[in-house]
């Protein structure tokens, strides 16, 4: 038996793999911060092996509320993911238990979102009549900050912007923008059709290539989380964050999405702009039709359950969408998706996963259009 994570992404502490039946493991923490919680690994040589794989540090991760309910993800090609038991104790560990039909085998925290995809997605994006790839720059490790844009800007047409996994261990994010552009991208789809007619999207797949490729849960390769860095981002810190805002400013923003996963709440929900300084009477009804339609567009999405009232305390400008709210006043929210599943419509196979997460990248099409038409 061999366990290994050197590969896109990977990301495990192997204390011991001498005993199938008592692998140790830890949770490692990010390459410059002390987040930790995602993990993705392989074992090989183990069919037919009962595995029984111990997390020691598992009440170390950053979310451990997180943990109850949760079940890991296992695949066998690295494409087709499922649900293992999965336990979480009261000593802080996480065990995961489960026999493997073929010798090579993957776990992880949530489907993973390759760099080869999201270049595969650019190229997607690239071909298409109605996109084009823009370069922004740089990030902290040389990589590309990509932006895709769709649609071409004109005075008559909404400036619409939507940001993914600032932090990178929330793959649901770049599924879900994948799911959008997708649709976005049909020449057959009236409502993608009307979309691009009214507006010209502006869209980053990936804010944080470099924490993506490096297997971290919330940081960049800088150890520096994104998404508080929105109120003062500097070139040498928060490039990403920097650069985008630097093309906000030249765009303007009329709409803006920043799509996250959250490890804690089994639903799909906003994170709304209610205590953003000036918030006014009309943004409010805004954010209201907005999350109607939403919730008319797809059931996953849900407007009972979500964060409380002073969650982020002085924080909150640091915030994408908070402080795009503040600075542009413009209707602006952070969507939320869950890593365990969706309590209102579980899945006992997959939990929430890849495909639900596409799912609801191509209904938000349908909120995007009723807000551009109002």
């Amino acid at each position: 038996m061999r366990i290994s994570s050197n590969f896109d992404s990977g990301s495990v502490e192997v204390i011991d793999a001498t005993d199938p039946s008592q692998i140790r493991l830890r949770l490692r923490q990010d390459n410059a911060a002390p987040f930790c919680q995602w993990f993705h690994f392989r074992v090989l040589g183990v069919a037919g092996t009962p595995l029984t794989m111990v997390f020691e540090n598992a009440d170390d991760a950053v979310f451990s509320d997180g943990w109850p309910d949760y079940r890991a993800l296992a695949s066998y090609d690295h494409r087709n993911w499922f649900r293992v038991a999965t336990t979480a104790y009261e000593d802080g560990r996480l065990v995961i238990r489960h026999t493997p039909e073929r010798d090579n085998i993957y776990y992880a925290y949530f489907e993973p979102y390759s760099f080869e995809r999201h270049m595969e997605l650019l190229g997607l994006a690239e071909s298409s009549p109605w996109a084009q790839v823009v370069n922004l720059g740089a990030t902290v490790e040389d990589r590309d900050l990509d932006l895709v844009v769709v649609g071409r800007p004109r005075e008559d047409r909404k400036a619409v912007w939507i940001t993914a996994r600032q932090h990178p261990g929330e793959t649901m994010s770049e599924w879900f923008v994948e799911g959008l552009l997708e649709r976005l991208l049909d020449g057959a789809d009236p409502v993608a059709r009307r979309v691009r007619d009214l507006a010209c999207l502006y869209i980053v797949p990936n804010m944080n290539p470099d924490g993506a490729v490096r297997g971290n849960l919330r940081s960049n390769a800088a150890g520096i989380n994104l998404n508080r860095e929105w109120r003062d981002p500097s070139l040498a810190r928060s490039p990403e964050v920097y650069l985008v805002r630097e093309h906000m400013e030249r765009t303007g923003v009329d709409l803006y999405l920043d799509i996250h996963g959250d490890e804690s709440l089994s639903y799909v929900f906003f994170s709304t702009a209610d205590e953003v300084p000036g918030f006014s009477d009309g943004l409010a009804e805004q954010q209201r039709r907005f999350a109607q339609a939403f919730r008319a567009a797809s059931p996953d999405f849900q407007t009972e359950q979500g964060y409380v009232a002073g969650r982020f305390g002085d924080e909150l400008l640091t915030l994408a969408s908070k402080w795009v709210a503040w600075h542009h006043r413009c209707l602006s929210l952070t969507l939320e998706m869950p890593f365990k599943d969706n309590a209102n419509l579980p899945d006992g196979l997959t939990g929430w996963s890849a495909a639900r997460s596409k799912r609801l990248g191509a209904a938000v099409l349908l909120p995007v259009l009723q807000f551009l038409e109002e």
